[in-house]
């Protein structure tokens, strides 16, 4: 038998190192596609910027309490109408109670 010792040669080390260095960048820029924080898309047409939806809430809700704290036409032609809340419960009060 023949004692020889396999000593590695430098070249081969090199290339070992150089693998294992581009197997963590490319590990790296997988996790860091991945993770990257999205931006914001711009508004499309017809979005509302969060300004304008603030101002249409306070008008969608400005008109739902006059709907409900006013008189008004529902439909004129049939004679229905709208009458406040406060009012329809004292109305229905009144009619539950005369039923009795």
């Amino acid at each position: 038998m023949s004692d020889s010792t396999h000593t590695p040669s430098s070249s081969g080390s090199w290339v070992t190192i150089a693998a294992a260095i581009g197997g963590f960048a490319i590990f790296a820029l997988i996790v860091f596609i991945a993770y990257l924080p999205k931006k914001p898309d711009p508004l499309p047409d017809g979005a509302r910027t969060p300004e304008q939806r603030k101002s249409a809430l306070a008008e969608l809700r400005a008109k739902e309490k006059a709907a409900v704290t006013t008189y008004g036409w529902v439909d004129q032609k049939a004679g229905i109408v709208r009458i406040p809340v406060e009012e329809a419960v004292k109305i229905t009060i009144k009619e539950i109670n005369a039923k009795k």
